[in-house]
């Protein structure tokens, strides 16, 4: 069950501690920028309190101390974490695109839907031989967060159905 302890939020609350929630695509972006830069590698409930500094409204030359603790983690999970990450700064996101069945559908998707620094990172399809469209799930990496808006506007030109898939949707459980 996700919630605060009995004993530690009564004890936090009357010594006037502000709490904060932060999301787990943020302490994602925080293990992968801790790892990166400082070679650390942290568990997401260590990475919690740095990964809270940017929801403070800090002033230069104020003295703040963050707790890095816990390195109960695996580098093997770190292609996950980065997956959270990317997500969370939006430059990850799933599709649902119902390709026609036909020779050069998806050349057609590449030259004309996809950016010049967008990347597939996931494509999944099972071509049927009685359809005239097959569905394809596709996992698109953004070059920048300002690239979805274009790439959503290419999509809506094409003459595929494309449907996104949100992180909030039951679908992305199965992808993440």
């Amino acid at each position: 069950m996700r919630r605060v302890g009995d004993h530690t939020f009564p004890v936090a609350q009357a010594a006037g501690v502000e709490v904060l929630s932060v999301s787990e695509g943020r302490v994602s972006v925080e293990m992968i920028a801790l790892y990166q830069t400082e070679g650390i590698v942290a568990e997401p409930a260590g990475a919690l309190a740095p990964a809270a500094l940017e929801a403070l409204n800090l002033q230069p030359g104020q003295v703040v101390v963050a707790i890095l603790s816990g390195g109960n983690n695996d580098v093997l999970r770190y292609p996950e974490v980065m997956e959270r990450a990317l997500v969370h700064e939006g430059r990850k996101h799933y599709f649902l695109v119902d390709f026609p069945q036909e020779p050069g559908a998806l050349r057609t998707f590449l030259s004309e839907v996809l950016g010049p620094d967008d990347d597939i990172a996931l494509f999944e399809y099972v071509k049927r031989s009685n359809r005239e469209t097959g569905p394809a799930l596709v996992g698109i990496e953004l070059g920048r967060r300002e690239d979805l808006a274009p790439l959503l506007a290419r999509m809506d030109a094409s003459r595929m159905q494309v449907e996104q898939i949100p992180p909030d949707s039951p679908l992305f459980r199965f992808i993440l």
